[in-house]
């Protein structure tokens, strides 16, 4: 039976440990920290696989390896390329093949859709290193140490997704019967990626011997824009249809040092708005992600769950951890492998 590594604990990770077990495969999952409970059946490896040789041990009888860990946001430039290089050599070592999550931000900021054949143009310090992760990966591909593919997504929305765009401050505020406080112009087309997808499409290439070497953009739901997302999850919630949704924080709201007026102080230091400080050229333009790649190379093996069922699950699961009295309990859903504060993606 093919033995599977899950590297890192937050959403992203046990989406894919779910995944696996659901099959009945037999699944371990690496990070010193859980941030939430394993599936049932999948073993627990409290080891910092930043370290090349304790990460061989952690995969020494793994056939395939997920990278879906990351770092504090904060300290991405700092710890994230050792991490990966930690996770590579580790595969490395015991021969498994690996498969990396990735998001977008390599990319920088582009003006037409986004395909896998765009340069790494990041100009921020978070973006340069998601681009020098990647390389990392590629190259050792490439120069014939492992066997590695990249699935990327855009930005997340699912169960235990907390610290993202659409997280907290869309889906959380909905069940509360709050308004949701979003990024940039809700007006805009935006892609957002359901984790459960995203965890089905990395196993799938994990076993595709023709995704190895490339990286691949994985099916989305239909892209959308921001505030008709948000209305899909307002209904989902059965929140009062004739009642403002929406705080949209945007241009004179913002400044580049993240300081905003005390009526957002709620926000100020949020991972969401940290992100969106170099990042908030994904907002305040259209921002389409093209999964055409995927979806042709494998025939739609794996088909992305439609919008509305995945918003619909995600309501139901933020409904699901607000307890019936007492104050609301919020968990950081980081993708950490190691110890650390708290971050997002």
């Amino acid at each position: 039976m093919t033995t599977h590594v899950v590297v890192g604990a937050g959403p992203v990770g046990l989406a894919v440990a779910e995944h696996l077990r659901e099959r009945g495969d037999d699944v371990a999952v690496v990070a010193r920290h859980l941030t939430d409970k394993l599936p049932d059946g999948a073993e627990h490896r409290r080891i910092d696989v930043t370290d090349a040789a304790l990460a061989k041990s952690a995969f020494e009888d793994a056939d395939v390896v997920y990278h879906c860990a990351q770092p504090p946001y904060d300290l991405w430039p700092e710890l994230f390329p050792d991490l990966t290089r930690g996770i590579v050599e580790g595969v490395e070592a015991t021969g498994a093949r690996l498969v990396v999550a990735e998001n977008l931000y390599m990319y920088g900021d582009v003006d037409d859709r986004i395909t896998e054949d765009l340069p790494y143009a990041a100009t921020g310090p978070n973006g340069r290193t998601r681009a020098r992760c990647a390389r990392l990966v590629l190259d050792a591909h490439d120069e014939g140490r492992i066997e590695a593919t990249i699935g990327r997504a855009s930005d997340f929305f699912g169960p235990r997704v907390r610290n993202s765009a659409v997280g907290e401050r869309v889906f959380g505020e909905a069940v509360e019967g709050k308004r949701a406080q979003v990024l940039g112009k809700p007006k805009l087309p935006h892609t957002y990626s359901y984790v459960p997808d995203f965890a089905r499409a990395l196993v799938f290439l994990g076993a595709q011997d023709e995704a190895l070497g490339e990286a691949w953009h994985v099916p989305n739901p239909e892209t959308v824009s921001t505030r008709r997302f948000v209305d899909l999850v307002y209904d989902a919630a059965g929140f009062d249809p004739d009642a403002p949704r929406i705080l949209s924080l945007s241009g004179p709201l913002l400044t580049l040092g993240g300081v905003v007026s005390s009526s957002l102080d709620g926000l100020v230091n949020s991972p969401p708005l940290k992100e969106f400080i170099e990042q908030r050229y994904a907002f305040e333009a259209p921002y389409i992600v093209d999964d055409s790649k995927f979806r042709s190379t494998f025939d739609d093996a794996v088909p992305p769950t439609p919008l509305e069922t995945a918003i619909e699950a995600t309501v139901a699961w933020y409904r699901d951890q607000r307890p019936a009295t007492g104050p609301i309990h919020i968990e950081t859903g980081e993708e950490q492998p190691f110890e650390a504060s708290s971050s997002s993606q």
